[in-house]
């Protein structure tokens, strides 16, 4: 197996040498392309005006502005005449006066117009609505403002429309497809191919702005990808401020070459997403699930207390056992759930609501009460439920403290935030992924830092909603440490020496229950110093207090030697015939949401192939769209249109 120059800050690092050499543009696609990404994709110098003495950053941006202008002013033009030195372009139209005349600077690949003839007095034959300048990669850079954004849909068609709308000209099918896929390739780094050449460069970059940040690359043989691994220095430093139960899921990637994409992230103190690491690996089989789990303990270690948080994958089942002996792995409920039902092949609502407030039980007692009554719901249940493990999928039941993280929701939420990006190359994925993050430390930090409370805003809304509840509530003293609080026809029992609460909410969430704030509001506790340090705002803000920093223009990237030199090749992945799958297959027992026809507002259809009838009037008079429909013959023929505007007035 061939080692990759791009080792962790953990490992042996081996010394930079001192020659280095630029990044070479023509292997990342392009380097003029405008992005959203904080220049990474570069800058054009295409233009719509022309001017003598302007200067442009090569040849083919020159000739595509002039292209512009000539779609814009209805005119067309030819080259005259052009060498590696200087160029010299007329109008079609032998007669007219109108020219350019530029030349290549001397050292560099600039080229300056010294001559510009504006004048135009050729003839209207010459002005047609095709024209010859309306070649693909014109027509791509006149889109690619539309396209920046990779959730975009883009369509041929809507590429055809817009420069019939912009400059007045017809293309074809064809040429719109080709521009609208150069225009993806200058945005995306390249070509897919390009992009896993451009990798490594990337990769030495993105370790070169971030200081600490851990990037691990493995090729195989050949030098084709294999792994990727990256997890950037501010989530490390930040992830000692979360609390230590960790979720991890993996998602299938859309493009070329597949893929799959491994996450592990945490809440926060605001109960939001916090990203730790993210992996890229040929399947989700267990040597990639060993891979970057090894990582993940290499980079953040193990925490006490540790939770691991996932769903049943047979080889996460395998490598969680393996490569975190010490942590308790739990199981998501909602999985769990969908499982029971396509085991027992029942879906209804008390099954999922007997459940859901089975596994989120917080004390044994209330757990006893709500698993028999599921188990007479669904019989055989309860073999197939302990078979699983009660402690892998109750909080009552856990060896270790869950807090309120029954699922894996969070990782899911961030599948949710990266779908539209996973059909990019990888390169220009990865960036993405820099991108989210750095924006979510960005508006984050600031938020923590102008948030004036003790605790996080999450939960301060939390403990307000406790305070409001506690106020129906009495208590009754045993001594200074010991209360019986009365809810209701309940009581509950509070040590504020253990803290603990028989309802279980307090030693569990590691907050306090509406139970202890009714013993606060009636002694000299204070609620804020009962709760646990990783919901302070405090701890909110130090999470993101490192910076997450943007990569200079692509141009300007000085990289080493070996890591120039160092070429990958995509992974070798058989590429089924026909279109990508690009919509996921829905998981056992998943229910797929259906259309709501907005006709007749039934479920089922859409109202393009919406065949009821509906009524026109209160009288109850209906009309079908299809009156050859068996369940609709007779609804049709109850209203009769009038025959005319005489017989409507009388």
């Amino acid at each position: 197996m061939a080692a990759s120059p791009l080792v962790e800050p953990y490992t042996n690092v081996p010394p930079i040498p001192h020659s280095v050499s630029h990044i070479d543009d023509n292997e990342a696609g392009s380097g003029d392309e405008k992005s959203r990404s904080e220049g990474v994709y570069g800058a054009s110098s295409i233009s719509d005006e022309i001017e003598e003495y302007k200067i442009f950053k090569s040849k083919k941006d020159l000739t595509t502005s002039l292209s512009i202008i000539s779609m814009r002013e209805k005119f067309q033009f030819k080259t005259f005449k052009s060498n590696s030195h200087f160029t010299i372009i007329r109008c079609l139209d032998t007669s007219c006066s109108w020219r350019v005349r530029a030349k290549r600077l001397e050292g560099s690949g600039y080229w300056m117009v010294t001559k510009y003839e504006r004048k135009h007095n050729c003839t209207t034959d010459f002005k047609k609505v095709r024209y010859r300048q309306a070649t693909s990669w014109v027509v791509g850079e006149c889109v690619k403002k539309r396209l920046i954004n990779p959730g975009r849909v883009f369509k041929p068609r809507d590429v055809i429309d817009d420069m019939k709308r912009k400059f007045g000209v017809d293309i074809s099918y064809s040429v719109a497809w080709r521009g609208r896929e150069y225009a993806y390739e200058n945005l995306r780094l390249g070509t897919p191919e390009q992009s896993y050449s451009l990798l490594p460069r990337y990769l030495h970059m993105l370790r070169e702005t971030n200081p600490g940040t851990v990037v691990n690359l493995e090729v195989g043989e050949q030098d084709r990808f294999k792994y990727l691994f990256i997890a950037f220095d501010a989530s490390i430093k930040g992830f000692q401020y979360c609390r230590p139960v960790v979720s991890i899921d993996a998602t299938h990637m859309k493009g070329k070459y597949r893929g799959v994409l491994f996450m592990a992230v945490c809440h926060d103190a605001n109960q939001q997403i916090f990203p730790l690491a993210f992996g890229i690996g040929d399947s989700e089989n267990d040597a990639a699930w060993t891979w970057f789990l090894r990582r993940i303990k290499d980079v953040f270690g193990e925490r006490p207390g540790h939770v691991i948080v996932s769903d049943r994958h047979r080889s996460i089942n395998n490598t969680v056992k393996e490569v975190f002996p010490n942590a308790f792995h739990g199981i998501c409920m909602y999985h769990l759930l969908n499982n029971l039902k396509n085991k027992f092949k029942t879906k209804t609502k008390e099954l999922e609501q007997h459940y859901i407030q089975t596994a989120k039980a917080y004390n044994l007692q209330e757990f006893h009460v709500l698993f028999y009554t599921l188990c007479c719901a669904v019989p055989g249940a309860k073999e197939y439920l302990e078979r699983v493990g009660l402690d892998r999928w109750t909080r009552s039941h856990s060896p270790s403290r869950r807090y309120n993280i029954m699922t894996t929701n969070i990782s899911e939420s961030m599948n949710a935030a990266l779908v539209k990006v996973r059909e990019l190359p990888i390169t220009a994925f990865v960036n993405e992924i820099r991108l989210l993050c750095q924006r979510w430390f960005f508006e984050r930090r600031n938020k923590a830092k102008d948030f004036t409370s003790k605790m996080s805003k999450d939960v301060e809304k939390k403990l307000e909603k406790r305070r409001d509840r506690a106020q129906i509530m009495d208590i009754r003293y045993a001594d200074e440490y010991n209360f019986d609080v009365i809810d209701g026809d309940q009581n509950f029992c509070v040590d504020m020496a253990l803290w603990t609460c028989t309802c279980g909410k307090f030693q569990l969430d590691q907050l306090p229950c509406e139970h202890v704030l009714v013993v606060v509001r009636k002694s000299a506790y204070e609620a804020y110093d009962l709760c646990s340090p990783f919901y302070s705002r405090e701890y909110w803000y130090e999470s993101y207090s490192g910076v997450i920093n943007p990569l200079p223009h692509i141009t300007s990237w000085c990289i080493p030697e070996d890591v120039s030199s160092f070429k990958i090749m995509p992974p070798d992945v058989r590429t089924s015939a026909g279109r990508r799958r690009k919509r996921r297959i829905p998981s056992v027992g998943e229910e797929q949401s259906q259309p709501k026809c907005s006709r007749c507002r039934e479920s089922g259809h859409n109202r393009a192939t919406c065949q009821n009838p509906i009524a026109l009037h209160p009288s109850g008079q209906t009309f079908t769209a299809c009156s050859t429909n068996p369940s609709f013959q007779g609804a049709s023929s109850s209203y009769h249109p009038p025959s005319s505007i005489d017989d409507t007035n009388s």
